[in-house]
């Protein structure tokens, strides 16, 4: 199986909001309406929106933000170099394949060879052991417990030197 990563278009359109409708993604994202006939045309110097092939089939989304100039500042103030990743795997056939471990691997490759990043955060909501577990196994720790919105989040790192992040947050 061969798993790519490339840029999302309108052409994605179809898929993304399909995506949004599936019970899975629904899960893991809750409150969030990603008005994907807006954000899809918008393209800011601080965010990547990836569209997850595999053998050239779409299956999923990798978003990956600047962190420090995401223009909502939704992380907060964070040192330059940090960067965040959203993923699903859209597709329920193509989930437990390895396909999103390719895909993150490849994603965590892009932040620290191609765009510089000395960090990489994500904040999963806390009832998502599934996904927590999935970070894990790519290095990621925990950092701090926070509330985005309406969502109780775990934030987690991935720093590209390795060291944990110390005096982290409320863990």
């Amino acid at each position: 199986m061969i798993v790519t990563l490339r840029s999302a278009t309108t052409n994605d359109l179809p898929h993304l909001r399909q995506w949004d409708n599936d019970p899975d993604v629904l899960a893991s994202d809750p409150n969030d309406d990603w008005n994907w006939d807006e954000e899809i045309t918008r393209t800011p110097s601080w965010r990547h929106q990836l569209i997850i092939e595999a053998d050239e089939h779409p299956v999923g989304f990798i978003q990956i933000i600047n962190a420090v100039e995401e223009e909502t500042h939704y992380w907060g103030e964070q040192a330059p170099g940090t960067y965040a990743i959203d993923i699903w795997i859209g597709v329920a056939s193509a989930r437990r394949r390895g396909i999103g471990s390719m895909a993150m691997k490849m994603a965590i490759e892009k932040c620290f060879q191609d765009l510089g990043a000395t960090r990489i955060v994500i904040d999963p909501l806390i009832s998502n052991d599934k996904a927590i577990a999935f970070y894990r196994r790519f290095g990621f720790r925990d950092v701090e417990f926070r509330t985005f919105g309406e969502d109780e989040c775990l934030v987690m790192e991935l720093r590209k030197d390795g060291r944990a992040n110390e005096g982290a947050g409320d863990l």
